[in-house]
């Protein structure tokens, strides 16, 4: 099952690289402006997704520029300059979206990562300006009734993570060089 596990999820991203590098990048750019301005980058997760923050601010490479968005110990005062990077399982996460709504009319440019699930009025990537679909619609295995299970939502989300991270790298490396 272990194998089986490990082809659908090297299909993933696969799938993530081919399709989404377009919105890796545009990400990347737009957490740029923060970076290089006098912004700072907020990332926030929902549910599991908040494994992105342990790996941005507790991993052993740091996200540049960036801060935890935090809304339990109370919103941070955000500027027009700040950059918001928001993780969640489905692109209609209450949460997820109200957060984004929030943020949208604040004027604060914002990115996702989630998987659209419906085509939805009520979703991430009609209310951020960028958005990563992370393409998971169900588990990656089949079981004895016809279902599905092995659901990788955060194994796939911290993959979009690192393709945003070495993108913003290779930004602000370029940056410094000229």
């Amino acid at each position: 099952m272990l194998k089986m596990f490990s082809t659908q999820l090297t299909g993933v991203f696969k799938k993530l690289m081919d399709e989404e590098s377009f919105s890796f990048e545009d990400s990347a750019r737009l957490l740029a402006q923060a970076a290089i301005g006098d912004g700072t980058i907020y990332i926030h997760g929902t549910g599991e997704m908040k494994g992105i923050l342990a790996e941005a601010f507790d991993g052993p490479e740091i996200f540049p520029h960036a801060k935890p968005y935090d809304t339990a110990s109370g919103s941070p005062a955000l500027t027009i300059e700040d950059r918001v990077l928001i993780f969640t399982r489905y692109a209609n996460d209450p949460e997820a979206l109200s957060l984004a709504k929030t943020l949208r009319e604040q004027h604060i440019p914002t990115a996702a990562v989630s998987s659209i699930i419906a085509d939805d009025e009520q979703s991430l990537e009609k209310v951020t300006d960028v958005h990563v679909d992370l393409r998971l619609k169900k588990g990656l295995l089949p079981d004895e009734t016809g279902g599905r299970y092995g659901y990788p939502s955060l194994m796939a989300a911290l993959f979009a993570y690192y393709g945003i991270k070495f993108t913003l790298e290779e930004i602000l490396q370029e940056y410094e060089e000229e």
